[in-house]
């Protein structure tokens, strides 16, 4: 990556396969957000300067997410030692779903093409087949499609600073997708989880510190 020797796009294709390794956002979402804190040539295919400065952000968030790794890794020891096996609610919320780690607070330019990038996709993907589901469902699914939209567009027309009302909306849309995911396997479960992974991620972005 830093090997100015190497072709531009060899360098390109080696920033893409660290962000394989290292996602926290999910692939795609955290390529946006590199491409647009890399600023102010965010063009990663082009800008050898925008592309080390990619690197930099994203080396320095997996740095503090392997010490927020340790340090639950630790208090866990700590507390199975007590008897504890069952890690607490309170300490899991930034071991799961997306969660962009940093000593400041993540970009909110950042999330907000994250979110621009993934609203793409979900407006994209096709309603779930009505023999996946049992009759009387599809307008339910139609209605929780449609809101998931209607707060991810928001969010983005507030330019990551959604009002109240829209973040209430957002809840409990993901309270209900929720309801409707069932254990095991389930065919209608391929389309909830990824409307699902999508509205955590319009959650989160819409909960994070501000950041510039």
């Amino acid at each position: 990556m830093r090997d100015e020797q190497l072709p531009l796009p060899l360098r390109h294709t080696a920033l893409r396969c660290a962000v394989g390794h290292y996602c926290p956002l999910g692939f795609h979402a955290t390529w946006a957000y590199l491409a647009a804190t890399a600023r102010p040539a965010p063009d990663l295919r082009r800008d050898p300067a925008a592309l080390l400065r990619a690197l930099e952000t994203l080396e320095e968030s997996r740095r503090v997410r392997l010490d927020e790794l340790a340090a639950f890794a630790a208090r866990r020891q700590i507390e199975k030692a007590a008897g504890r096996r069952t890690p607490g609610v309170i300490n899991t919320p930034r071991m799961r779903g997306p969660h962009w780690p940093g000593e400041t607070a993540p970009s909110r330019l950042g999330l907000v093409a994250a979110v621009a990038n993934r609203h793409t996709d979900f407006r994209r993907l096709p309603l779930p087949d009505e023999t996946l589901f049992r009759t009387g469902r599809a307008h339910q699914l139609a209605d929780l499609h449609t809101r998931l939209d209607n707060c991810a567009t928001a969010y983005l027309r507030h330019l990551g600073r959604p009002e109240a009302p829209t973040r209430a909306a957002l809840t409990d849309t993901i309270h209900e997708i929720e309801r409707l995911v069932h254990p095991g396997y389930a065919p209608l479960n391929a389309y909830l989880l990824m409307w699902l992974r999508f509205a955590h991620l319009v959650a989160y972005a819409a909960a994070a510190p501000r950041g510039q």
